[in-house]
């Protein structure tokens, strides 16, 4: 919103058949149409004195300098203010609304169980299965408010993912994490060791987002990490299968975002699937509700982690590569 004025607009994924419900995710309030918001089109408008929470574009701009990290913006007018536990979730809403069916034109994400044969064998026999994920602060579960510890208390994507895999199959699935915070995918080579000891069924290996900050490591580069990664592990654990993740989109108006190199990253991931490789493709995803939403609306810290919506695309997707 602009400074001289308290009303807002934001874009709504779809079009609105009904709005059923505006609250804010970290105290449960219930906005009242009218008051607090209206709809216009597939926009929610927040008028002037509403109880809507709001942040101006100014407070989102602190000066350059001021923040432990170098967040300057890409048009030189200040840093992007960084999230690091719920000041996003706190400013955020939800809301709720029924559309018409069809509308997605993202992509269309396909069960690859036919390229994990074993862990699928051992799922569908309701054996219990062990699921370790290996990747930076996202795969931590960072910005998810369940991580934050406010309400809803939303875990990260890894957690929602097993609770999914286990409603689907009707068995047991531990995970263990084996991510850490601010890592690149070349730390991972040689930290992988790690991930052998925890005996897993399946890896998710979901890096690149610290990759990517600039200069950027070269998608050829990353590619050959993450080959390494898998071919240690599989000389450790011949039997373990993996999902090698494609992340969310890093906000493009900081400076140090090296543009499209996630992307080519998603690509690169993409020529390593195989016969017990298979690819979750959350960029993909994350291209299209950019075309629709803005950066604030999917971001946990204003820069490079998901809100608990973003976490819930993460889940979403690894869900349907693994789900039927």
């Amino acid at each position: 919103a602009e400074a001289a004025t308290d009303s807002a607009r934001a874009p709504l994924l779809f079009s609105p058949l009904e709005v059923c419900a505006v609250t804010a995710p970290a105290s449960g309030v219930t906005y009242q149409e009218g008051r607090d918001w209206r709809l216009e089109g597939s926009e929610l408008v927040r008028p002037q004195g509403s109880a809507m929470p709001l942040r101006t574009l100014k407070e989102l701009t602190p000066p350059q300098g001021s923040q432990p990290y170098d967040l300057r913006r890409r048009d030189g007018s200040g840093e992007i203010l960084f999230g690091a536990g719920h000041e996003y979730h706190d400013a955020q809403v939800e809301v709720t609304y029924r559309h018409q069916p069809g509308l997605w034109r993202g992509p269309q994400l396909a069960f690859s169980g036919a390229h994990l044969p074993r862990f699928m064998r051992a799922l569908s026999e309701r054996r219990r299965v062990t699921v370790t994920v290996f990747g930076d602060s996202i795969s931590t579960g960072c910005n998810a408010s369940g991580w934050a510890q406010v309400a809803p208390f939303q875990p990260g994507y890894p957690a929602m993912l097993c609770a999914a895999l286990e409603r689907a199959y009707g068995t047991t699935v531990e995970l263990r994490n084996c991510s850490v915070s601010g890592q690149t995918s070349g730390w991972g080579v040689g930290q992988v060791s790690s991930v052998a000891d925890t005996k897993p069924d399946l890896v998710i290996l979901a890096w690149g987002m610290n990759d990517g900050n600039a200069p950027g490591v070269p998608a050829a580069e990353f590619a050959q990490n993450i080959q390494a990664q898998i071919t240690t592990l599989r000389a450790a654990e011949p039997n373990t299968e993996f999902v090698l993740v494609a992340g969310m989109l890093p906000n493009d108006d900081v400076l140090s975002v090296v543009p499209g190199l996630l992307l080519r990253y998603r690509d690169a991931l993409a020529e390593l699937a195989g016969p017990g490789v298979v690819l979750a493709d959350v960029s993909g995803v994350w291209t299209e509700l950019l075309k629709r939403k803005r950066h604030l609306d999917l971001t946990g810290n204003g820069v490079n982690h998901p809100n608990d919506f973003g976490h819930r695309v993460y889940a979403q997707v690894l869900g349907a590569v693994l789900i039927p």
